[in-house]
C-alpha cells in the first residue's frame, strides 16, 4: 500500500468525536486525519440508518502539524451507531476500520461504534490500579492474626507464620491455610507510600469471611473475615482512600461458594467435607446448588471445596444483586462507598450444560449495580477473548490477559499462559512476533466499542500466574519493556503488589507469586521503583497517555513501536526484545510530531536517534532496549 495511508487514524476520543458518549437523536461530529498532501479527492462516513447503508461526505476541517483533518455530521438515530470511512482517491477507494485499511469493502466486525445507552466509568482511563492480596501485603495489627490452630479446614490446622519475610508453604504443606497476617489496617497504613508511587486505584482480592489465605471459598458475603478487620476497617480503608482521592474496588466470586458456607452447609462454620455431611435435603438454599440425586454436586473446575452456584433460582439473584440489602449492593452503599466490583470466573457464571443463563444474569447485575453506583467499574475475569460480553450492557472490561498480559508474555518468550498448562504444546518453541503483537492486541480491541478501549485493565502479573520478572529466562531490559508497553496501552494498567520492589517469587504454583511484600528492604531507592513511580505519574499526569489515542509506529520482528498522542502531546514507547542492535524509521509524522524533545528518554537513558526527513526517525536501538520517549511538540 501506498506510504500515506499509514497517516490515516481516527478513533472515539473527543479529539475525534466531538461527543464520544452521545445522547439518542444526538448530532455528533466525527473525524478522520490523514497527512495533508495525501493524494485524497473525497472522504465518506459509511454507517447505517434505519437498516439502510448511507454515505455521508466529510468535509476538510483543519490542517495541523502537518495533517488535514476531516469532519463529518453524524446523527444518533439509535443506541448503537456504527460506521468506517471510504477514501476515495483518483483511481481506487481505500476502506478504513478499528482494525486496518482494505481495498475491498469491509463487513461490519471492526466498525467504529458509538453507543447512546452506555454510561463509562470516565475514571478508569486515568488511573493507576494496585492490586493486592491482602494477607500478604501488611500486617497493620498482629492482633487480628489467625492463631496457630485456630480452626481445622478440610482436615489441617491454621498455620501462623511468625517471620513476615520467610517464604510461603507449597500447598502440599501449608494447604493454603499458612497466615502471615497481612489485614486492611495495614492497607491502610500504606496509603501514603501507595500515593508517592501513583496509585490512583486500589484492587483488593477477596476480603469476605472465608477459612483459607484466597477466600475464593467464601463463607459469609455480607461480612469481610475479623482477621482482616471486620466491616470497620472496610469502612474506614474506603474513607480514608476516597480522602486521598483514590477508589476502591473489591473481589468477588459469586459463581460458588466455599463448602462451608451455611447455604451448603449447616452442621459447621468450618466444614470438613471428609466428614459427608453436606447440605440439608429440606433446605430452601439447597436450590442455590446443582445437587444429584446421590449426593454429588457440581462445583468450579471440579475443585470439591468450590460448589458451583445455581442461577435458575430466583431467590438466589435476589441475594446476591437484586434486592435492596443484597450483596453487591451492601457494599456499593454506605459507609463502604466502594467503586467497582472485580468478578471472579465471571467466564463460567451461570453457565451449565442446557443452562446457559450469562446474557440475562449480567444485564441484571448490572443495572442493580448501577443503581446504587452509576460510576461504578464491572471488572470479569475472563482470559480469552469475551467480546460478545464489552458491547454495553454487561461488562466493562475482562481482566485483560488476552489483550495484554498473555501477549507481552508470549513476546518475551514465555509460552502462552493457557497454552502452558498443556504438556504437549508448551514445549513447542515459538516466540511471538512485533507483528503477531500488534495483530492481537487490534484484534482484540476492534471488535469493541472504542469506549472499551479506554476500559481495559491492563496487567502483566497477578495473584493465578507467575510474576513475570522472577522467571530467570526473562532478560530484565526486556522485562523493562514490557511494563512500559503495559502502561502505554489504552486503558488502565494495573500493578501487581510488589512488583515494583522486586518482590521475590517461584515459578509453578500460585504460592509462588503471592510472596509477603518486603518492607524490610528500602526497594524504593532501586531503579525497579523508580520505573513504575516514573510511568504511574506520567501514565495519571499526562493527557496523551490517560485520554488519547493510540497507534503502533512499528512492529517487525522483534521491534515493536507504539506511540499515545493528545493534540500536540505525543509519548513514544519502543521496545526490542533482540539480542541485537537494531535500526528502525518511524513515521513521527502520522501522529503529528518531529521528534524527541530531548536526547533522553522520560527514565533520562541517551536515545541515539536522527531526523530521517521532516516525517520519520531513525533509531538505534541496542540489544534488549527499550525507551519511553517523549515526543511533543515544544
Amino acid at each position: 500500500m501506498e506510504k500515506w495511508l499509514e497517516s490515516v487514524y481516527s478513533d472515539g476520543t473527543e479529539c475525534f468525536v466531538s461527543n464520544p458518549q452521545p445522547e439518542l437523536f444526538e448530532t455528533v461530529t466525527v473525524r478522520i486525519r490523514m497527512y495533508e498532501d495525501a493524494p485524497v479527492q473525497h472522504v465518506f462516513l459509511r454507517t447505517v440508518q434505519n437498516g439502510a447503508e448511507r454515505l455521508i461526505e466529510a468535509g476538510k476541517e483543519k490542517t495541523a502539524n502537518g495533517l488535514a483533518y476531516y469532519a463529518a455530521e453524524l446523527r444518533m438515530t439509535e443506541t448503537r451507531m456504527h460506521y468506517h470511512f471510504y477514501l476515495a482517491c483518483k483511481d481506487i477507494i481505500y476502506y478504513y476500520n478499528q482494525k486496518e485499511i482494505t481495498t475491498y469493502i469491509p463487513d461490519h466486525t471492526y466498525d467504529f461504534v458509538l453507543l447512546t445507552d452506555y454510561r463509562q466509568p470516565s475514571w478508569v482511563k486515568k488511573s493507576v490500579f494496585y492490586q493486592i492480596f491482602p494477607e500478604r501485603f501488611c500486617n497493620g495489627d498482629p492482633a487480628l492474626d489467625v492463631r496457630d490452630g485456630e480452626y481445622r479446614f478440610n482436615g489441617h490446622d491454621t498455620i501462623h507464620v511468625k517471620d513476615w519475610d520467610s517464604k510461603p508453604l507449597p500447598y502440599e504443606k501449608g494447604f493454603s491455610l499458612d497466615f502471615f497476617g497481612g489485614d486492611l489496617v495495614g492497607v491502610k497504613q500504606k496509603i501514603p507510600y501507595l500515593k508517592e508511587l501513583g496509585v490512583t486505584a486500589v484492587y483488593l482480592n477477596p476480603i469476605f469471611l472465608a477459612p483459607s489465605i484466597h477466600k475464593y471459598d467464601c463463607i459469609d458475603y455480607f461480612h469481610v473475615d475479623p482477621h482482616f478487620g471486620g466491616d470497620e476497617a472496610l469502612a474506614e480503608l474506603s474513607k480514608a482512600l476516597h480522602e486521598n482521592g483514590m477508589k476502591l474496588i473489591l473481589d468477588i466470586s459469586i459463581n460458588h461458594t466455599g463448602t462451608a458456607h451455611r447455604w451448603f452447609n449447616r452442621d459447621g462454620l468450618f466444614f470438613d467435607r471428609s466428614l459427608g455431611a453436606y447440605n440439608n435435603p429440606d433446605s430452601e438454599e439447597r436450590s442455590f446448588y446443582f445437587f444429584e440425586e446421590d449426593g454429588g454436586y457440581a462445583c468450579w473446575a471440579d475443585v470439591k471445596d468450590l460448589p458451583t452456584l445455581n442461577y435458575t433460582s430466583e431467590k438466589l439473584r435476589e441475594i446476591l444483586y437484586r434486592n435492596d440489602h443484597s450483596v453487591l449492593r451492601k457494599w456499593l452503599k454506605e459507609p463502604y462507598c466502594i467503586d467497582g466490583w472485580r468478578f471472579d470466573v465471571a467466564d463460567v457464571m451461570a453457565k451449565k450444560d442446557e443452562i446457559q443463563l450469562s446474557h440475562e444474569v449480567w444485564p441484571e447485575i448490572r443495572k442493580s449495580i448501577h443503581e446504587e453506583n452509576d460510576d461504578a467499574y464491572i471488572l470479569a475475569e475472563d482470559w480469552g477473548d469475551c467480546a460478545e460480553y464489552l458491547q454495553g450492557k454487561e461488562w466493562d472490561s475482562p481482566m485483560n490477559y488476552y489483550g495484554c498480559a498473555r501477549v507481552i508474555r508470549q513476546f518475551l518468550g514465555e509460552p502462552d499462559l493457557f497454552i502452558a498448562r498443556n504438556e504437549i504444546l508448551r514445549d513447542i518453541p515459538y516466540r511471538m512476533t512485533a507483528e503477531d503483537l500488534r495483530a492481537r492486541v487490534m484484534e482484540h480491541l476492534s471488535k469493541l466499542p472504542y469506549v472499551m478501549w479506554q476500559n481495559q485493565f491492563n496487567l502483566i502479573d497477578s495473584h493465578d500466574v507467575p510474576r513475570l520478572h522472577t522467571n530467570p529466562e526473562v532478560h530484565p531490559e526486556e522485562y523493562r519493556g514490557a511494563v512500559i508497553l503495559q502502561f502505554m496501552l489504552i486503558g488502565a494498567p494495573s500493578v501487581y503488589y510488589g512488583d515494583e520492589a522486586g518482590i521475590e517469587g517461584t515459578l509453578g504454583s500460585d504460592d509462588g507469586c503471592r510472596y509477603p511484600m518486603p518492607w524490610s528492604r528500602d526497594f524504593t531507592k532501586e531503579e525497579t521503583y523508580r520505573m513504575y513511580r516514573t510511568l504511574a505519574h506520567l501514565k495519571t499526569e499526562t493527557k496523551a497517555l490517560s485520554e488519547g489515542g493510540m497507534k503502533f509506529l512499528y512492529a517487525k520482528g522483534e521491534v515493536v513501536a507504539l506511540a499515545r498522542f493528545y493534540e500536540d502531546e505525543v509519548y513514544l514507547a519502543v521496545i526490542s526484545v533482540s539480542g541485537q542492535e537494531q535500526k528502525v524509521v518511524l513515521p513521527l509524522g502520522s501522529v503529528g510530531s518531529r521528534g524527541p524533545k530531548s536526547g533522553t528518554d522520560v527514565f533520562g537513558r541517551t536515545v541515539c536517534w536522527r531526523a530521517a526527513d521532516e516525517r520519520n526517525m531513525e533509531l538505534t536501538i541496542e540489544p534488549h532496549q527499550a525507551f519511553l520517549i517523549d515526543c511533543s511538540k515544544e
